[in-house]
């Protein structure tokens, strides 16, 4: 005979395997072909430890922790992975998140997915080219498209803007 708490912790269990299975993070890596792929030792390689964990991961770091949120000089925001251009400093802006923020990527730049970790959706932002994890984007953004591109800073490298000829 089942004994009623053997029961109960049988169901709870196979609930809690469930909301596992829907809450863990489903790497864009796994949803699509990107132009550039490596293997994870030539990666590791590549990136910075921090790098790595945001990247390849999905991790994020610690908020107001990248030199990036401060960078305020005209130029691209690329990605820390393959150096594709991804933002332009016309659309950055300070969120007071933490994080670098901006409110439109460059054309043909990013790609999103659904992301369920942490029991909510929101969608996350990643290279259209490699692949790599960039952070979220939310509708909560300033005009004119009212969309926060939340970026984690290690994920990205700034190339300044060439001086002017005068």
């Amino acid at each position: 005979m089942i004994d009623r708490r053997i029961l109960l912790a049988s169901v709870a269990g196979l609930f809690g395997f469930a909301a596992f299975r829907w809450l863990r993070a489903s790497p864009a890596q796994a949803a699509e072909k990107f132009e550039i792929e490596k293997t994870d030792a030539e990666w590791r390689a590549q990136l910075t430890p921090q790098q790595y964990e945001i990247l390849r991961n999905q991790g994020t770091e610690r908020p107001g922790s990248s030199p990036l949120l401060k960078e305020h000089r005209k130029g691209t925001f690329a990605c820390a992975g393959c150096d594709l251009p991804l933002f332009s400093s016309e659309t950055k802006y300070e969120s007071g998140t933490g994080w670098p923020s901006f409110w439109k990527p460059l054309d043909n730049a990013v790609g999103t997915t659904s992301d369920r970790t942490f029991g909510m959706v929101r969608t996350e932002v990643h290279c259209r080219r490699c692949g790599g994890h960039l952070g979220h984007v939310f509708d909560d953004g300033p005009k004119p498209t009212g969309l926060r591109y939340c970026m984690d800073g290690f994920a990205l490298v700034f190339h300044p803007a060439a001086p002017s000829a005068t």
